[in-house]
């Protein structure tokens, strides 16, 4: 026997279906949004995520070393991230650290570890 729980009923609530059509309408950057989750959505730039919300700024180096990867790799992944305004990046000298680019970041990175450790 399939357990599926379906809605069954023809009945339209047109009235939510109203209410809910207006908020997609309202909501515009929701393409913003799903190319903001895709862009987490990856191992790597995830533990990038991760060490840069316990150690506020690192360089290309520090992080391939962490994550014992390639220069290279990380390369293309912090470029990936901070196109996406996920990370932020301050040059000293010859040295480009890291760093989360803001506390909306943080607050993402750290609510969605804390709800899959519950």
């Amino acid at each position: 026997m399939d357990n599926k729980k379906v809605c069954d009923c023809e009945i339209i609530h047109k009235d939510k279906v109203a209410i809910a059509k207006k908020s997609l309408k309202k909501f515009k950057e929701i393409g913003d949004l799903s190319n903001f989750y895709k862009s987490i959505a990856d191992e790597t730039r995830l533990k990038i995520l991760c060490l840069l919300d316990k150690c506020e700024s690192m360089c290309v180096c520090d992080i391939a070393v962490a994550l014992n990867m390639t220069m290279s790799a990380i390369s293309h992944q912090l470029s990936y991230l901070k196109n996406n305004k996920l990370i932020k990046s301050n040059k000293t000298g010859k040295i480009v650290f890291y760093s989360l680019a803001d506390d909306h970041i943080r607050a993402i990175f750290e609510l969605g570890l804390e709800h899959i450790q519950e």
